[in-house]
C-alpha cells in the first residue's frame, strides 16, 4: 500500500523522543543489507561461516530489518514489545526474553547474533542484554551521535567499547512509524558492533565508512514487500483526485499509473 503525504519528512538529528516512547523508526531495507554486505564481513569475514548463523531482531517492528536479514541468514528470529503484526511479542529487557522468544524456536541451539535498530533511549540497555544472550556478538543501528555523552561513556564505552563503528556516508532516512521510499533526513546513522569472541580487543575501536550503496542494495520490489510509502507534492496527480466518493475511474487509474512509474524510477 502506498501512502501520500503533503508534509516534509526530513528528520533532524536533534530529534527528541519522550522517555516512554516506543521510538519506532523503520529501517530502510538497504540499510540492513549494508550491514550484511559491508559491515559484517569487516568483523567476521575471516571465518568461513559468515552467514551461517542464527540472528534475532528483538525490536522488529513491522519486519523491515528482520525481513532483509532473511536474505542472508538461514534463521532469523523476530520479536517486539509491541504487537506490530510481525514476529512474536516479547520484552527484550525482561529476564525471561530468551524463554519467550528464543527457546520456542531454537531450543538448546545457540543464538549467534543480535542485530537490531533499538529504541534510542534504551540502546545502552539493549547492548548489555544482547551481549548476555548472543554467542558471537551484537550490531546496533543508532544515530551517529550515540558516540557522544559523558554518561554513555561512563556506563558503556569506558568499560566495553565496540569493536567496530561503521558510518554511513549516505543519509539513511528514517521516519517515525513508516518507511518513506523517497524520504529525506538530516540525521546521520552508524552501525555499532560488539564481539564476544575470545581474543576480541575490548579496548580498541576501529572505524570504517560504509560506501555509497543505496542504489546497489535497493530492490525493485522493496516498496511492496516492506510496505513503503512516498512523499507527494500537492501538485501530484494522486493529490488532485476529488475527495468525493466515486471519482472517475480513469482519473484514479492515471494517478496510480503515475505512482507506479515514480516508484519504479526510485527503486
Amino acid at each position: 500500500m502506498t501512502l501520500a503525504r503533503l508534509t516534509s519528512t526530513a528528520v533532524m538529528s536533534r530529534r527528541a523522543e519522550p522517555a516512554d516512547s516506543l521510538d519506532y523508526f523503520p529501517t530502510p531495507p538497504w540499510g540492513t543489507r549494508a550491514f550484511c554486505e559491508h559491515v559484517l564481513p569487516a568483523v567476521w569475514g575471516r571465518f568461513p561461516d559468515l552467514y551461517d548463523a542464527t540472528v534475532a531482531d528483538p525490536a522488529c517492528g513491522e519486519g523491515h530489518m528482520a525481513g532483509a536479514l532473511t536474505d542472508y541468514f538461514p534463521e532469523v528470529l523476530a520479536a517486539d514489545i509491541q504487537p506490530y503484526g510481525f514476529g512474536g511479542v516479547a520484552d527484550f529487557l525482561h529476564p525471561d526474553w530468551e524463554k519467550q522468544a528464543v527457546m520456542p524456536v531454537l531450543g538448546n541451539r545457540r543464538l549467534d547474533w543480535i542485530v537490531t535498530n533499538p529504541p534510542f533511549n534504551l540502546a545502552a540497555q539493549f547492548i548489555d542484554q544482547a551481549l548476555k544472550v548472543a554467542w558471537r556478538g551484537c550490531a546496533m543501528l543508532v544515530r551517529s551521535n550515540f558516540a557522544e555523552g559523558q554518561g554513555r561513556y561512563r556506563e558503556l564505552f569506558a568499560r566495553r567499547p565496540p569493536q567496530l563503528v561503521a558510518q554511513f556516508v549516505e543519509r539513511l532516512p528514517m521516519h517515525k512509524g513508516r518507511w518513506v521510499v523517497n524520504g529525506k533526513s538530516a540525521t546521520a546513522y552508524s552501525w555499532f558492533v560488539w564481539l564476544k569472541m575470545k581474543g576480541a580487543e575490548w579496548n580498541h575501536t576501529r572505524m570504517m565508512w560504509i560506501p555509497p550503496c543505496q542504489d546497489a542494495l535497493t530492490r525493485h520490489d522493496d516498496w511492496l514487500r516492506f510496505g513503503g510509502c512516498m512523499d507527494l507534492p500537492a501538485t501530484h496527480p494522486a493529490m488532485c483526485i476529488s475527495p468525493v466518493f466515486g471519482a472517475p475511474t480513469l482519473q484514479v487509474a492515471a494517478a496510480m499509473d503515475a505512482l507506479r512509474g515514480e516508484l519504479g524510477a526510485l527503486l
